[in-house]
């Protein structure tokens, strides 16, 4: 065959060949995942197109669900209420391995560099460690703060060097398990740090953990920087004087607010936020708000806090301008507001209305509602940017 017959001939092969398929190409960055407490199932989300990709199904209880995800963004590891700890694959939504690990279980955390992740229980009261690649478990840390007697285990944050704090809400105490070694935990344990700890949080630099605490007015704070760290008492009857409220709901300490120097924290079973002087942890201020708050989250550029509340008042959700520390704005998103999660730059944030049965994506400048989508009963919204904080 003559070379200009040969070349024809490729032309004409490729001129009918078919065209290769094309990928889409959709990075994790992007995602998220939305609860849908009633149905057991995910909501795998992009948040730049404001859209429903798909679901994951099989998930058990997740009423009180929480989720955490590997450095990849593209695996998640959800705790649900029945015990159970899923990991699933965003991009193939599909449960990856999943483990029947506790009878009851409010939340998780995974390490500093990914290879653990750890659940916290009520039942049996404890942590348990596992494998983040295989959910093989690597150790189990009984919550027994005297014999016998086990406590539920709440606040349970990673932090630097393959720690992980969290408090005992029946025993008064703190716990710090460095996991160096996994299968061999070493355990630091603060008594007496105040009454019944409900819930804490880590500071964004990992420094400071801080309790909030049922049982009394006030709450305990750690500094873990110090060369001999020890509990300290901040806001120490902030509620002196008044007549206790009825607390209708828990409030969350884990969505907390920083802006600048400033803290805005829920008060327990009262219609206020209160701000905190991060330097001197003294309050400085408190803001009059719409009901009692359960999640008080700041914009990630801290110049507004976003607050939601209990019952009666949970179709509300109210804006913080934290120049002024005035409400500059009260939305109704739909009744039976759970949670809300800002976009990664804070241009949006997402609000979950479980008795809507919607997602409302709101325009953080201009307060506008940007999309709404139909999802059922939904409760917490999880993005991946989360992958890459700490204490999350």
């Amino acid at each position: 065959m003559s070379a200009s017959a040969l070349l024809l001939t490729l032309l004409g092969a490729c001129v009918s060949a078919p065209p290769a398929p094309v990928t889409r190409w959709v990075g994790t960055g992007d995602l998220g995942l939305v609860v849908e407490r009633a149905d057991g199932r995910l909501q795998v989300v992009n948040t730049s197109s404001r859209s429903v990709l798909g679901r994951i199904e099989g998930l058990g209880d997740l009423s009180h669900a929480s989720i955490v995800y590997a450095r990849d963004g593209l695996h998640a590891y959800v705790f649900g209420r029945d015990g159970a700890l899923s990991k699933v694959n965003l991009g193939e939504r599909r449960i990856v391995a999943r483990v029947q690990q506790a009878g009851n279980s409010i939340g998780g955390a995974i390490s500093q560099d990914g290879r653990l992740v750890v659940a916290q229980n009520y039942q049996p009261g404890g942590i348990k460690v596992f494998d983040a690649q295989t959910l093989q478990p690597l150790a189990d840390i009984p919550a027994e703060y005297a014999p016998g007697k086990f406590s539920r285990v709440v606040g349970l944050a990673d932090l630097p060097g393959q720690r992980f704090i969290y408090a005992l809400f029946d025993a008064d105490e703190i716990w710090v398990a460095d996991l160096a070694d996994p299968r061999v935990p070493k355990l630091q344990k603060f008594r007496n740090i105040g009454r019944q700890p409900y819930d804490a949080l880590v500071t964004p630099d990992g420094r400071h953990y801080i309790a909030g605490l049922f049982g009394e007015d006030g709450l305990a704070k750690i500094d873990l920087w110090a060369a001999e760290p020890c509990v300290e008492r901040i806001l120490g009857g902030y509620g002196r004087g008044q007549e206790p409220l009825p607390v209708f709901k828990m409030p969350h300490l884990r969505g907390w607010a920083v802006a600048g120097r400033h803290a805005y924290l829920p008060a327990i079973g009262r219609h206020e936020v209160l701000v905190v002087d991060t330097e001197t942890w003294r309050e400085v201020a408190r803001i009059p708000v719409q009901g009692q708050p359960v999640f008080v989250m700041a914009r990630p550029d801290g110049r507004q806090v976003w607050v939601n509340f209990a019952v009666p008042d949970y179709d509300r959700v109210q804006v913080i301008d934290t120049q002024t520390r005035q409400i500059v704005q009260t939305l109704s998103p739909g009744k039976a507001v759970l949670h809300m999660e800002f976009t990664p730059r804070g241009e949006a944030v997402w609000i979950s209305s479980r008795d809507a049965n919607r997602v409302s994506v709101i325009d953080t400048a201009s307060f506008a509602t940007l999309a709404t989508l139909d999802s059922s009963s939904p409760s917490g919204i999880f993005f991946t940017s989360r992958a890459g904080k700490v204490g999350l």
